[in-house]
């Protein structure tokens, strides 16, 4: 599955997350999508019950689900986070 997701994006929905998710051991959790970075900031995780998204240096990442309709609602669900928290 090609991916449509650019930096912009997963930044701006991991800073929401932050800003406006429920904070709990070094993660933070919002509308079932928890984001949190590894022990020196370089990447960040991004994730629900089914599908991982790492995002690293130099913009590249990683989405680890096992099938695509997973993978369609991540995508649903950070959409809705981008569109619903300012």
């Amino acid at each position: 599955m090609k991916n449509e997701f650019d930096s912009h994006f997963v930044l701006a929905v991991f800073e929401k997350i932050r800003s406006h998710g429920k904070h709990q051991d070094d993660a933070y959790t919002l509308e079932g999508v928890k984001a949190y970075t590894d022990f020196d900031g370089y990447t960040l995780f991004i994730e629900d019950a089914s599908v991982k998204l790492s995002f690293g240096f130099h913009n590249q990442y990683h989405f680890d689900y096992e099938k695509v309709e997973q993978m369609e609602q991540f995508e649903k669900k950070l959409r809705y986070i981008d569109a619903s928290y300012a």
